[in-house]
């Protein structure tokens, strides 16, 4: 294990740092029991989530989520469709609504942070610094918004079964999840740092969510504030999340990349676009680190994200959004 703990061959985890065996290997049989359930396979879905078990402790959290998993009734689909998970009202509000939807279904876990005396001493420090600059307001809203990007980052860690800290905030300089593992590969680690600004996406869009019932500067202001923090971090350099994300990528993906940066700073005349471009061409032509394959997730999440933020930027300029 990265921790160095000699383990014995039929360990299922580190008695020292928790740290699953099989953490790889389990999320591979979870993607394919959820493919199964999703296409109304219940026999198949059951099987390998009892394959699952076989590489958990029986006493994990991980074991008893299954179980209790398993104790739900799986019908085939065309038995007993699936409700849809979206609300009404999330439908009525398009991508906005399915932003709220998804950052209301994360609530739980984001109060995680907050139980930690760490992150709130640390982030009452920062939203003084931004009252002071800016009023009580804007400094709670960015950095509720800096807090969600970093629990995006924690979230993805324990789906991979890595050990990392809190988010810790630092005035002025926003805030970093300390990793206490590593990830298995470039594939594991691009998807790691993509989560804070998958993350952040929501956290704009939800900030906008008011703009719709009652229109204020401010709402336009968080938004705009945090869709152009999260862009910035995909700038593809350093241990920017952008740097992580591209080391995954391969010389034609980063050229596809690089073309949609270009279009969306032409498009919505956000310079910023332009700082990302510069990165992007200092990773293509400049650092030799390209893998011999490209992973296609981590791509479509890297596009996506620039198009979300572009949209959100392009409809706070063009007032799209009264």
């Amino acid at each position: 294990m990265n921790c160095g703990t000699p383990l014995a061959a039929v360990a299922l985890a580190c008695p020292e740092c928790n740290q699953l065996v099989h953490a790889a290997k389990l999320e591979e049989l979870a993607n394919a029991a959820r493919a199964c359930e999703a296409a109304g396979d219940t026999p198949s879905a059951t099987n390998i989530w009892n394959h699952a078990l076989e590489f958990l402790p029986p006493d994990s959290a991980q074991a008893a989520a299954i179980r209790q998993h398993l104790d739900r009734p799986l019908l085939p689909s065309s038995e007993n469709p699936a409700p849809d998970a979206k609300p009404n009202w999330a439908k009525r509000l398009g991508p906005l609504g399915a932003a709220l939807a998804f950052l209301l279904g994360k609530a739980k876990f984001l109060f995680f942070g907050l139980t930690k005396i760490k992150t709130l001493f640390t982030m009452f420090a920062s939203i003084g610094v931004y009252w002071a600059l800016y009023g009580w307001k804007f400094g709670l809203g960015f950095i509720l918004g800096i807090y969600v990007h970093e629990m995006g980052h924690v979230w993805r860690l324990k789906q991979f079964g890595l050990r990392a800290s809190v988010p810790m905030f630092i005035p002025m300089f926003g805030a970093v999840v300390s990793l206490y593992d590593s990830p298995k590969d470039a594939g594991e680690d691009a998807r790691i740092g993509l989560a804070g600004p998958m993350w952040g996406a929501g956290a704009a869009l939800a900030f906008l969510i008011p703009q719709l019932f009652a229109p204020a500067p401010i709402w336009l202001a968080l938004a705009r504030t945090t869709a152009w923090m999260n862009l910035f971090n995909l700038t593809p350099v350093w241990q920017l999340d952008g740097g992580r994300g591209m080391r995954a990528l391969d010389r034609q993906q980063r050229l596809l990349l690089l073309g949609l940066i270009l279009v969306e700073w032409w498009f919505t005349s956000q310079g910023i676009f332009l700082i990302v471009a510069l990165g992007a061409l200092y990773r293509l032509f400049i650092l030799k680190d390209v893998p011999p394959q490209g992973d296609r997730g981590a791509f479509n999440e890297y596009a996506g994200l620039l198009l979300v933020f572009g949209a959100i930027l392009w409809a706070i300029k063009e007032k799209a959004i009264l």
